[in-house]
């Protein structure tokens, strides 16, 4: 046990899926695991453990955004062995070729800050994805046939934004979507060795204003559980 997680030792898998929602960790669960068990509940985050296909996995809430994020990676990790680590979840698009309902797997995310930036002081760490989880997630979603891509995101420290100047730069260069925890994720994976990817379902869009509607976003969300899945034992 940990101060914010409650698992027992062996309660948690090695293979971790993290959304945001703790809600909506219960229903992924729930979904597409067999035989899944809570194994946390502390302060309302919510953690189940149970198999998909055979292999064992973890799928626990984070909470919104990196300095919540990073409280649970660091202890799954240090406390519990995660070794592979997969964030799903919601996303605004930043693209006109980035439709509400694509999924975008994150090669990169920059951002302007992370809890860890205190660490790396002058340095402007370039957080990245492990190549074999977006390598495994790129074939599965290829072969379900989801419109999908790859590259470049951006990790915000705020949900809402004040900085158009800022969002039309990365539009200039690149940026796919915008989410609020993955930088922080990959730079944890980088420090203690681990596998990390985020996989994003595009459930809004910056340019048009499109969101995805509320009756749409289970199949949606399921889309990017499967790639997850699929990646993290390809």
């Amino acid at each position: 046990m940990t101060v914010h997680i409650g698992a027992k030792p062996g309660d948690i898998a090695e293979t971790v899926l993290l959304p945001g929602d703790p809600y909506r960790a219960r229903w992924a669960a729930e979904t597409f695991l067999k035989d899944a068990r809570l194994v946390n509940e502390v302060r309302g985050m919510l953690g189940f453990t149970g198999t998909w296909k055979g292999h064992p996995v973890t799928i626990h809430g984070t909470g919104m955004g990196m300095p919540s994020l990073s409280i649970y990676v660091n202890e799954l990790i240090r406390d519990y062995d995660a070794k592979t680590l997969i964030r799903i979840g919601s996303a605004g698009g930043m693209q006109e070729r980035v439709k509400v309902r694509d999924v975008v797997l994150a090669m990169s995310a920059s951002t302007l800050s992370t809890p860890s930036r205190g660490i790396f002081r002058e340095l402007n760490f370039a957080p990245t994805a492990d190549f074999g989880l977006l390598k495994g997630a790129w074939e599965a979603g290829s072969r379900m046939g989801v419109g999908l891509h790859a590259g470049p995101i951006y990790s915000s420290d705020v949900f809402y934004d004040e900085r158009p100047d800022l969002n039309e730069q990365m539009r200039r260069h690149g940026i796919l979507c915008v989410e609020m925890e993955a930088a922080e994720l990959y730079t944890l994976a980088a420090r203690y060795n681990r596998r990390a990817l985020a996989v994003l379902t595009i459930s809004d869009h910056l340019l048009t204003g499109e969101e995805l509607p509320s009756a749409d976003r289970e199949k949606s969300f399921g889309d990017m559980v499967e790639i997850a899945l699929s990646a993290a034992f390809a």
